[in-house]
């Protein structure tokens, strides 16, 4: 994911330190319910598209966006799917940690043709259940959870 200017900013004065962002994933279905995934650029792997939203961006505006910057896709949100402080602090090459705070929307296709879209991926495809491309457990507990018709999915807090 390209990095937001205000996080330049950040990263001018902080350093490599760790850094509690906000982020964003979309579980974008079509018709079909063929889930859309993009395979980055960096690293080869399949993964859902996800962002951090702008300063005052809300969570879903921010699902939309990105679904359509990276896929040319145009969709809606739905429903908040799941809420979670993700379990591990990401290590970019350059040293910059971060760890995110992570709201999961399901998402409905409404318009646009799923292709590349932005320098951040080098493919872009939907797919059905049984023929997923190897995907973290973590994507996958998404999608399972924006397939279910239940609440939305947090971590109980542990007693004290």
């Amino acid at each position: 994911m390209a990095t937001p200017d205000f996080i330049k900013e950040v990263r001018a004065t902080a350093g490599n330190a760790l850094l509690l962002l906000p982020g964003v994933t979309a579980v974008v279905f079509d018709e079909e319910e063929r889930v859309l995934l993009v395979k980055r650029r960096d690293d080869g792997r399949w993964t859902l598209v996800g962002g951090i939203p702008e300063p005052g961006e809300q969570p879903a505006a921010t699902a939309v966006r990105e679904t359509l910057e990276e896929t040319a896709v145009e969709c809606e949100a739905q429903r908040v799917v799941l809420v979670e402080a993700e379990p591990e602090p990401v290590v970019y090459p350059n040293g910059d940690r971060c760890q995110y705070m992570n709201i999961t929307f399901r998402c409905r296709a409404t318009g646009g043709r799923a292709r590349v879209n932005d320098d951040e991926s080098s493919d872009v495809d939907w797919f059905t259940a049984d023929a997923l491309p190897p995907l973290s457990d973590h994507d996958l507990f998404r999608i399972k959870q924006a397939r279910a018709d239940e609440p939305t999915w947090f971590a109980a807090p542990s007693a004290p």
